[in-house]
């Protein structure tokens, strides 16, 4: 159980009423961190994700120096891919092997348990919740189905998507195959994070705003809505967040999420209106303002707390991940600015 006095994430999660919002920032265990540098200048990044004592220490780390309140494991969106039959390496960028193009190749991928193949992430969170000992909860994520698929129809990252788009219109019932097989991966993959002793869960929908609304309702949102489901029945909370989504946002008011994360481009009152004022919204500080000296820091997310005054909740964030030359002063003092924010 986590400390009462530690669980303000959770409380606001459930829609609560809370003292203020918490705080974490996506991608908190990272390369502007001089620690999690100093570790990853003896380890590759696969390996670190591989070995659950250093994807816990570096987990712990921006808890440690900036008190966060929610912890995310240190892991990647593609590990999901390495059950599927798919060799991934980082040069720097995700390069995925034989890419997943046409039916032949769909056809091809195992139905993946990744139980057994990701047992160190599950053996992560597991050292975690022990070495949190209550000081913050623990989230737990994974990429949505859609986000997931690009990459493996594409082989890696893309600027246009065009192959897996090509895909939808060329051969929707070889698609439709695909992402039948990663939400039943990605499903279980969830559940078992939960099970290890993840205390909310994360869906990322990193490529969404590729989609305009019927693409997106078809090839994303009915597999999100599947995954969402079955977590809730879990009693964590479940966050969605889909990025660069602001014309999507009447399907995105469907996902069946607890909470809707919201990035830097659509203001959080605005945001609400658009998906109906049932969520609690996570967000949405644009991160290149932690490159701005103290003051400005301390005025934009000001501002943001002001947006997030009249939500059903809110959960503080930025509105993607934080960035590897953020200066450590600039967090110190988004920490301290949203720690000391007293709503009217």
């Amino acid at each position: 159980m986590i400390n009462p006095d530690h669980d303000l994430f959770l409380r606001t999660c459930r829609g609560e009423t809370v003292e203020r919002p918490p705080i974490w920032v996506m991608r908190q265990a990272g390369r502007y961190l001089p620690e999690y540098r100093e570790v990853r200048s003896s380890v590759d990044f696969v390996t670190l994700c591989r070995t659950p004592e250093l994807a816990a220490k570096v987990t712990l780390q921006p808890i440690d120096r900036f008190g966060f309140d929610a912890a995310i494991l240190f892991s990647d969106i593609l590990v999901l891919a390495e059950p599927m039959g798919f060799e991934i390496a980082f040069n720097p960028g995700p390069q995925l092997d034989e890419p997943a193009r046409d039916a032949a190749r769909i056809d091809a991928i195992p139905d993946a348990d990744p139980r057994e193949a990701l047992g160190y992430v599950y053996e992560a969170i597991k050292i975690l919740r022990r070495e949190l000992a209550g000081r913050a909860p623990l989230i737990g994520f994974t990429a949505a189905p859609f986000t997931l698929g690009a990459y493996l129809v594409e082989g890696g990252g893309s600027k246009n998507f065009d192959k897996v788009k090509g895909l939808f219109y060329s051969d929707p019932a070889a698609a439709h195959r695909l992402l039948e097989k990663i939400t039943r991966a990605t499903q279980t993959h969830l559940l078992a994070q939960v099970e290890a002793g993840a205390q909310a869960v994360q869906l990322f929908d990193s490529w969404a705003g590729l989609l305009g609304p019927d693409l997106y309702t078809e090839f994303s949102l009915r597999y999100v809505k599947r995954i969402t489901k079955a977590l809730r029945e879990t009693g964590v909370p479940v966050i969605y967040f889909a990025l660069n989504a602001a014309h999507l946002m009447d399907e995105v008011a469907t996902c069946g999420a607890d909470v809707v994360g919201v990035d830097w481009r659509t203001p959080l009152d605005r945001a609400d209106v658009q998906l109906g004022g049932g969520f609690v919204l996570q967000g949405n500080l644009d991160p290149c303002v932690l490159f701005g000296p103290a003051d400005e820091v301390r005025r934009q997310a000001g501002a943001v707390l002001d947006s997030g005054r009249g939500l059903k909740g809110h959960v503080f964030n930025l509105g993607h991940g934080i960035l590897p030359k953020t200066p450590i002063s600039a967090v110190e003092a988004l920490v301290e600015t949203v720690k000391a924010y007293k709503p009217a």
